[in-house]
C-alpha cells in the first residue's frame, strides 16, 4: 500500500523567516514548496484571469481577498493531488483554513513565534527586488552591492508595508487574523508552535518534527 502523502503548512507573521523553513523542509525531505505569494506573484506577471482580480485590489491598496487567494490556491493544489506539499502563507485566515478544508486535512502545522522588536527589526531592514520576488535583510542576506539585485543588478527597493511605521499595524492584523486559526489547528491536535530570535536556531527542531514523518533526503546541518 502507498504511503500517505504527507500535508503540511508553515504559518508565522511577515519577517518571521518562514519562506526560508519551508525551503529548508523542502529541499530536505522532498516536499512541493507552495507559496502564496510566489503564486501570486507568478499570475500578476502571467496576467491570468486571477491575477487580473488581484491586481484590482492591489492597485488601490487594498489587501487581497479571501476569495482571491483560495481560488488562486486551490488550482495550485488540484495539480499536486499526488505530491507530499507544504503550505507557505496559506492559510493567513479562518476563510481561507475552511476553504481548505473542503479539500484536505493538515497533518503538520508549525506556528513560528517571533518575539513584536524582532519582526520589527527585520522587516525594516528588508529589501525586495520586485520582479523575481527576491529578499534581502541587511542583517542576515545582504545584497553582494548595496541596493542591487545579485541575479540582474537591478535596483532594490523596500516596499511601503515594511517601512518601520507601517509595520506594526501589519503585524497587529496579522495576529487579529492568525489566531483564530492557529485555535482550529491547536483544538485538532496538529500545531507544533516554535519560539524564537533566530532562523538555524529553529531549525533543528523543525528538521526533527518532520524527521518523524517522512525520512530525509537532506541531514540538517547541509541546509
Amino acid at each position: 500500500m502507498a504511503a500517505r502523502l504527507l500535508r503540511a503548512a508553515v504559518l508565522g507573521p511577515p519577517g518571521s523567516g518562514k519562506g526560508t523553513v519551508s525551503q529548508r523542509v523542502a529541499h530536505s525531505f522532498g516536499l512541493q514548496h507552495l507559496s502564496s505569494a510566489r503564486f501570486l506573484r507568478d499570475s500578476l506577471r502571467a496576467g491570468s484571469e486571477v491575477g487580473d482580480m488581484a491586481r484590482k485590489y492591489l492597485e488601490k491598496g487594498l489587501l487581497v481577498p479571501d476569495h482571491v487567494i483560495t481560488r488562486l490556491m486551490m488550482s495550485e493544489l488540484e495539480l499536486r493531488s499526488g505530491q507530499h506539499w507544504l503550505l507557505d502563507g496559506f492559510p493567513r485566515t479562518i476563510g481561507q483554513a475552511e476553504a481548505l478544508d473542503r479539500v484536505c486535512d493538515l497533518d503538520l502545522v508549525i506556528s513560528l513565534n517571533i518575539p513584536f522588536e524582532t519582526l520589527k527589526d527585520r522587516l525594516s531592514r528588508r529589501w525586495v527586488h520586485p520582479p523575481s520576488g527576491r529578499v534581502y535583510n541587511l542583517d542576515f542576506n545582504p545584497p553582494l552591492v548595496p541596493g542591487v539585485d545579485d541575479v540582474t543588478g537591478e535596483p532594490l527597493v523596500q516596499r511601503e508595508d515594511d517601512r518601520p511605521e507601517a509595520v506594526a499595524a501589519q503585524l497587529r492584523r496579522y495576529k487579529d487574523a492568525a489566531k483564530p486559526v492557529i485555535e482550529l489547528y491547536r483544538s485538532r491536535g496538529v500545531l507544533h508552535q516554535f519560539s524564537g530570535t533566530e532562523t538555524n536556531k529553529i531549525w533543528p527542531y523543525v528538521y526533527t518534527l518532520f524527521s518523524n514523518k517522512l525520512a530525509p533526503l537532506q541531514s540538517k546541518e547541509a541546509n
